[in-house]
């Protein structure tokens, strides 16, 4: 069981002045899910190498087990630092791709040719992919096999507007997650804010928000049977 882990390379939070790119704990907790699952990893971004870490991530009110785990691991850590670049990456030699978030993907992933281009691949192939929180936005321009958004008519989700609301950045970001899902007709469905909620439609598994990582996780791990 192979999957492709997908991260943003984008470290600039629009004309904020502050820095973003992953979040940590929806990198960690599926990783994890994953590697005890018996799943090999590769991790990849647009840029290849060491992707950036959003600094609020790594606060200690957002630690968890999990990335107290990942920070210790030489393993982990080392194949964060060497991450592949995007595009050398073939969907051919993957059972599934997975998309942790972060506000960076609003910027680098949702145009990124090479990410489109995979997740239409992923889908002709048959091979899920899922995405959580702000990694959604990587579906932004994906289309079917007839030319529509992938999402158009999918049950999805991922961070809504109450929640960017909540921390302050619904100026600061390029589009909302949630607008977008719904203006390329897909069927948004939330939770209340910061409670996990996934779901499926298809190959297509979308998580809400950083609480929503691990479910995920589980739901590609579950598709991949």
């Amino acid at each position: 069981m192979k999957i492709l882990v997908v991260l943003t390379s984008h470290d600039t939070l629009g004309d904020s002045g502050e820095k973003t790119g992953f979040w940590l704990e929806e990198l960690a907790a599926p990783y994890y899910a994953f590697v005890d699952a018996g799943a090999e990893l590769t991790l990849a971004s647009p840029k290849g190498g060491q992707p950036p870490l959003d600094p609020k991530s790594n606060e200690p009110a957002f630690q968890t087990d999990a990335t107290r785990r990942f920070e210790a691991d030489a393993t982990a850590t080392a194949a964060l630092a060497a991450t592949r670049k995007l595009a050398e990456a073939s969907i051919a030699d993957y059972d599934a791709v997975f998309y942790p978030g972060g506000h960076g993907p609003l910027w680098d992933l949702a145009e990124d040719a090479a990410s489109i281009a995979l997740i239409e691949s992923a889908v002709r192939a048959d091979k899920p992919v899922a995405a959580v929180c702000h990694a959604p936005a990587a579906l932004r321009h994906v289309k079917d096999a007839d030319g529509k958004p992938l999402v158009n008519g999918r049950t999805v989700t991922g961070f809504s507007n109450s929640e960017e609301e909540a921390v302050g950045l619904t100026q600061v970001v390029p589009f909302l997650v949630e607008d977008m899902l719904e203006s390329n007709g897909g069927h948004y469905s939330k939770a209340a804010d910061w409670q996990s909620h996934v779901v499926q439609d298809g190959l297509l598994i979308t998580g809400q928000n950083p609480a929503s990582s691990e479910a995920a996780a589980r739901a590609l791990l579950d598709q991949l049977g």
